[in-house]
């Protein structure tokens, strides 16, 4: 599926949403290009734990971040039912393999919230905010400035 995207009203942005571990995640839109099912990755030696290697992508080879093991949920089993999200940061080219993409979002501004600060918590550096709904779902927005390192290999 190629997403096509949008102009957007000032104070509001689109996500793409998707679930990890059964919790509900998301990315702004301009940054994916692509939403492919999984196909089993080559694996690459001494890569971090969470990059389950890589896939050709019309002769690109791309990296594939296991995003739940990333945020420190475990690692991914992955199977047929999983997607690869590809996005483009900073000018690369990057898979985050995710358990299904659930719905494009329209946020407002009014709905983002900080994330809470608990220094136990390893993963919040990873997010940028959260979105609250009236239903009580909360949708956390992942920060790719410190998800994905600026080491070779991703």
């Amino acid at each position: 599926m190629i997403i096509s995207i949008a102009p957007n009203s000032a104070g509001k942005s689109d996500v793409v949403a998707f679930k990890l571990a059964d919790q509900d995640f998301c990315i702004d839109i301009g940054l994916v290009r692509e939403i492919r099912g999984w196909a089993p990755a080559t694996l690459l030696p001494h890569a971090p734990d969470y990059i389950k290697g890589v896939i050709n992508l019309r002769g690109a080879v791309v990296a594939v971040v296991d995003l739940a093991a990333r945020l420190g949920f475990g690692p991914t089993a992955p199977s047929d039912r999983h997607v690869i999200i590809i996005v483009l940061y900073e000018g690369r080219v990057v898979g985050l393999l995710a358990e299904l993409v659930s719905d494009i979002v329209t946020l407002d501004e009014a709905q983002m919230r900080a994330v809470p600060d608990i220094a136990s918590d390893p993963s919040r550096e990873f997010l940028s905010g959260m979105a609250t709904f009236d239903d009580g779902r909360i949708l956390r927005k992942i920060d790719l400035a410190q998800l994905l390192p600026r080491t070779a290999g991703v």
